[in-house]
């Protein structure tokens, strides 16, 4: 950004909101120019950045927000997720802002815990958690170089946002906290994130469109590149879906390594909207069992479509490229419609991949959340909402049983799909509840409880 004029404000004591939210409206309304917060703690409410403003954090500069969601009344923002309505710094019908510099923003996560669950590995969250950042619907966007850690919850939202970029960002997260999302493209169109460091207990990178408050798609996503960027994540460390109320096309992923991890590359629909021409190119994965509370476990690839709700069909799935992905998984590859939208036109191409046995034993079976019982789990399904519950069974619903056990690659219900230099090296002896064929072709239905063919 080309700043027209330097603000700088010192770190004093105290609150130190008004202050800087004044430098913002001055700026933006002399037609823009950078804020500079100096090395120091700045402590603040929310903030609400302005058009042609870049707020830049200085070496040796914190901003640290106010661990209240009461501080947020006046900075929510339209689309809620998780409950949340309210974010620490956000913008709306802005254009030209940035967020810039190597100073730091310590969110505070752990005044957002109430307790610990140790039957799946996380945290308890509180009921309502602040984002760290919320763009919505601006314009010419740009994030680069800061280091943002301890989210309470998603961390960078752009919401109907174009012209995004997102460059050399470092998110460090509490990996026992759930719903701390990395980056959320959410129905945004022309971004670019590249060179970022994630390690988040929730998804890395997501791309989905959300609906709004009359129910209906807020817009598409299109013209997506990530590269270059490094994730650790135990959820989908590159993601698309589950919230796919409008399309999503013309996505890129590429030259990224995923270490760490519980899924690695994973698509999935839901909620109406077309997935189509997508790319996963040159990756390297590191993907581990994760105890059955969580979503999949040690895939280095997932795509599925479920409708879950009757009334509003998942959308299809189409013309996928996953191609050069080396590296082991725990889980295995799987691809499955379990909806009539189907998934069509997929080519996996030049996969090397280890698959090895994990200690937990939770990757011997596929996973389809979330399902509809996601949307309302039961009293006594032991889950948490909007995550998983358990059936009358005890087992998660959503998990199933694959077909004569655990191959290294599981396609149910897909229309055409190819595959060269699919590589992958298992154990031997193949450990219990190991499929002794390496592809396996799953027939309607996809749920395993039909027939099966290689």
């Amino acid at each position: 950004m080309n700043a027209t004029s330097l603000v700088a404000i010192e770190a004093l004591d105290g609150d130190n909101t008004d202050r800087v939210q004044a430098a913002i409206d001055s700026l933006s309304a002399f037609g823009g120019g950078r804020l500079e917060l100096l090395a120091g703690i700045h402590n603040c409410r929310g903030l609400r950045l302005r058009s042609g403003v870049e707020l830049h954090l200085a070496a040796g500069a914190i901003l640290r927000p106010v661990a209240d969601y009461a501080a947020y009344v006046h900075t929510t923002v339209s689309v809620i997720a998780e409950k949340s309505d309210r974010g620490m710094i956000v913008a709306r019908d802005a254009r030209r802002i940035s967020l810039t510099g190597t100073g730091r923003i310590e969110a505070g996560c752990e005044s957002f815990i109430i307790g610990d669950d140790e039957s799946v590995g996380t945290f308890v969250p509180a009921e309502y958690r602040p984002r760290v950042v919320v763009f919505e619907s601006c314009d010419e966007v740009e994030i680069s170089s800061i280091h943002i850690c301890r989210s309470p919850m998603w961390t960078l939202h752009f919401v109907n946002c174009t012209d995004v970029s997102v460059r050399n960002v470092t998110i460090d997260n509490d990996r026992r906290l759930p719903n701390t999302d990395g980056i959320v493209l959410d129905a945004c169109r022309g971004a670019i994130i590249e060179d970022c460091r994630i390690s988040t207990a929730d998804d890395g990178v997501c791309l989905k469109t959300s609906a709004g408050p009359d129910g209906r798609a807020i817009g598409r996503c299109e013209n997506i590149l990530v590269r270059r960027c490094a994730v650790e994540s135990l959820s989908c460390a590159l993601k698309i879906g589950t919230e796919t109320h409008g399309d999503v096309t013309n996505v890129m992923f590429e030259d990224c390594r995923i270490s760490s991890s519980n899924r690695a590359l994973g698509i999935f629909s839901r909620d109406g909207g077309r997935i189509s021409n997508v790319r996963f190119s040159k990756i390297s994965v590191e993907c581990r069992e994760t105890p059955d509370g969580f979503w999949g476990s040690g895939e280095a690839l997932t795509v599925n479509v479920v409708d879950r709700v009757s009334e509003r069909p998942a959308g299809a799935i189409e013309n996928l490229v996953v191609e050069d992905v080396t590296g082991r998984m725990e889980g295995a590859i799987t691809i499955i419609a379990a909806a009539t939208s189907g998934i069509r036109n997929v080519s996996l191409a030049r996969i090397a991949l280890d698959q090895q046995p994990g200690q937990l034993g939770t990757g011997r079976t596929y996973d389809l959340r979330p399902t509809n019982a996601d949307l309302a789990p039961m009293a006594d399904g032991g889950g948490r909402a909007n995550a998983w519950t358990r059936g009358s069974d005890g087992r998660v619903i959503g998990l199933e049983d694959y077909p004569g056990g655990m191959p290294a690659v599981y396609v149910a219900g897909v229309s055409g799909i190819a595959m060269n230099e699919v590589r992958i090296t298992r154990p031997a002896p193949l450990p219990q509840g190991w499929n002794a064929i390496d592809v396996v072709m799953g027939t309607t239905p996809p749920d395993g409880s039909g027939a099966w063919q290689n």
